[in-house]
């Protein structure tokens, strides 16, 4: 049995277009509007605080829901009407993804790859073997998955979204928790495995999106504000941050003084960051990151501002 996990020759320049869809929960909640998003091959970050409709967005796309309008186009086929059509192509990391904590890791792979459709005892070895060969679990194959660490736990859900190699990915907030090796370690798998097919990233953590992403999208209160490539989006920004140590109690004056969009502790005082195209007095200008990206685009939309997206 062969598993083409590396190479598909199939894949088209861009596989998923989102088109204008809007879903609103009892109780009138809007959680997504009129999103839409083009996404082609690789890791696709979507960040956004809590709240803003990533997890709704990652649902519909899984077509674990439909949403009250618009239309989701994968591979030239309406997954919207026709949802066998992406749960044949799709892997799923939901947020809380739940296991059965007394089976080994290899007894539960088999059992959900025999769900799968995968029926020889063969076929079903060679592909556990494979999978926890590349998510680094082999040698803890006989540990019971409820005694696995955050780290390890993640990394299996990654193995079990393999199976039936699929053209799209979907991992929701997947770091939350884990420490900076097993982050590492579950980043490595993502990018290894991001090669020739969609992995869509939905997180709050701007260093995940930074590390991993060639595209990405903001959301904020159910809408797309910006998307883009993170490399171009913090040139975008290049020459407009500006930052100046404080003492803690100035913070108040400063932010109602200047265009602060961000403060953060610095031994023991306070790192205040302003958005502005001319420079500002008592400030130094420095390089933009993807934080300075993130959190001057929330600000510009908390006050109105427009927002110049790719």
């Amino acid at each position: 049995m062969r598993f083409n996990i590396k190479i598909n020759l199939t894949l088209g320049k861009t596989m998923l277009q989102i088109d204008q869809i809007s879903k609103t929960y009892p109780g009138g909640i809007k959680a997504l509007k009129n999103v839409s998003l083009k996404i082609k091959k690789g890791i696709f970050g979507l960040v956004g605080p809590n709240g803003s409709g990533k997890s709704t967005l990652m649902r519909t796309i899984a077509t674990l829901q439909k949403p009250d309008q618009g239309s989701i186009i994968f591979h030239g086929d309406d997954i919207v009407n026709h949802p066998s059509k992406m749960r044949q192509k799709l892997g799923y990391l939901p947020q809380e993804f739940g296991l059965y904590p007394h089976m080994s890791a290899e007894k539960l792979l088999d059992y959900l790859i025999l769900l799968k459709g995968i029926e020889g005892k063969k076929d079903r070895k060679e592909l556990i073997d494979y999978l926890l060969s590349i998510t680094n679990l082999q040698k803890f194959k006989k540990r019971k998955v409820g005694a696995f660490s955050g780290g390890m736990k993640q990394r299996f859900g990654i193995a079990q979204a393999l199976i039936g190699d699929p053209d799209l990915i979907i991992v929701d907030e997947p770091t939350n928790g884990l420490d900076p090796t097993e982050r590492n370690h579950f980043h490595d798998i993502l990018s290894d495995i991001a090669e020739n097919r969609i992995i869509i990233f939905s997180t709050h953590i701007i260093d995940d999106v930074k590390e991993l992403a060639n595209d990405m999208a903001i959301m904020h209160q159910g809408e797309i504000i910006l998307t883009g490539d993170p490399i171009q989006l913090i040139e975008n920004l290049n020459g407009t941050v500006w930052q100046k140590i404080i003492d803690k109690h100035e913070k108040e004056k400063f932010e109602n003084q200047y265009p602060v969009f961000l403060s953060k502790l610095y031994c023991g005082k306070l790192n205040v960051k302003a958005f502005s195209k001319t420079p500002l007095q008592g400030f130094e200008k420095c390089y933009p990151s993807l934080e300075d990206v993130y959190f001057t685009t929330l600000k510009k939309c908390q006050n109105n501002e427009t927002i110049s997206a790719s």
